[in-house]
């Protein structure tokens, strides 16, 4: 087939499901109105409670807000395919769908990484945390979890766009720029060292913040008292379970789309594909809501107050 700019991509992975299609798009439709919901009584619960004004909980604001952003790059075409007998999409608003899915991603992975750092910082250096975590160094590490990602994605997708395919099916339930760059007849070297680069310095900064944080913190844990053991833990807990959720859900899809995985169904592929793009965001205001006593309070007198 002879290389060329294709004006759409067809989504390969939805299938005939008939009338049920109608029960899929209610419960995918409730899931994103619970989604919305959730996410923005915590922002507002947190943005209106000067209590709460503290980097943990700015950080918080910035991965449900994260939430809330990258559920619009996923949903609402979903939605509309779940119901539609075409599947195609046209490639700007395939490569915008990449775009938000892509730093979607690197957000949450750069947010739960300084947010570890926070815990490390108040746990392990409780008397200097005001120093370390002024106003001003907060501000530049809420910049640099939502810039750079926008920076790296933005390379990404101008690496891809250019490129001539000989072939416009993509195997998923939406746009990846993993398989437009399988599909391209062009020369695709930048593309493969660029997406070596940008997985190396998720692996090795962003994870390696992570590990350092909490080896540090576990160090802490084991040589202090009870009541810091006890702090860490009640602390800790709602990250580490967000944390390694994501993570798996990630791995998961990153290995299902780089290795065959024809041994699984369709409908296992499409869950793996989905679950860290849609399980996350309402883990967490669940997880934080509860476990976190303090806006588990403020959630209740504001929704009693405004009921």
């Amino acid at each position: 087939m002879n290389a060329t700019y294709l004006p759409y991509f067809t989504l390969g992975a939805y299938f005939d499901t008939g009338r049920l299609k109608y029960l899929y798009f209610m419960i995918v439709l409730l899931l994103y109105v619970c989604i919305i919901g959730a996410n923005v009584l915590l922002i507002v619960v947190i943005c209106v409670n000067r209590a709460l004004h503290e980097p943990m909980y700015l950080f918080l604001v910035s991965l449900f807000v994260n939430e809330l952003y990258g559920s619009s790059g996923l949903f609402p075409l979903l939605l509309v395919h779940i119901l539609s007998e075409s599947h195609a999409v046209p490639a700007p608003l395939c490569f915008l769908q990449i775009f938000v899915i892509y730093t979607y991603a690197n957000i949450q992975f750069s947010n739960l990484a300084i947010m570890s750092y926070d815990r490390y910082v108040a746990i392990c250096t409780p008397l200097q945390y005001n120093s370390y975590m002024t106003t001003s160094r907060v501000a530049k590490l809420m910049a640099f979890i939502w810039l750079y990602p926008f920076v790296e994605v933005g390379v990404l997708i101008s690496l891809s766009a250019p490129l001539q395919l000989c072939g416009n099916l993509i195997p998923k339930v939406y746009c990846d720029n993993y398989y437009i760059v399988r599909l391209a007849c062009s020369d695709t070297t930048v593309n493969n060292i660029y997406g070596i680069v940008y997985m190396f310095t998720v692996i090795v900064f962003i994870i390696g913040l992570i590990l350092y944080s909490y080896m540090r913190i576990l160090k802490v844990c084991f040589s202090g008292c009870k009541q810091t053991r006890q702090k860490a833990i009640s602390t800790c807990v709602p990250h580490l379970i967000s944390l390694i959720n994501f993570s798996s859900g990630a791995f998961f899809e990153v290995m299902q789309s780089r290795f065959n995985m024809s041994g699984l169904s369709l409908v296992t592929r499409i869950f793996l594909s989905l679950y860290f793009l849609t399980c996350q965001p309402v883990l967490n205001p669940v997880l934080y809501g509860l476990q976190m006593s303090k806006l588990r309070v403020l959630c209740k007198h504001f929704l009693l107050h405004r009921t």
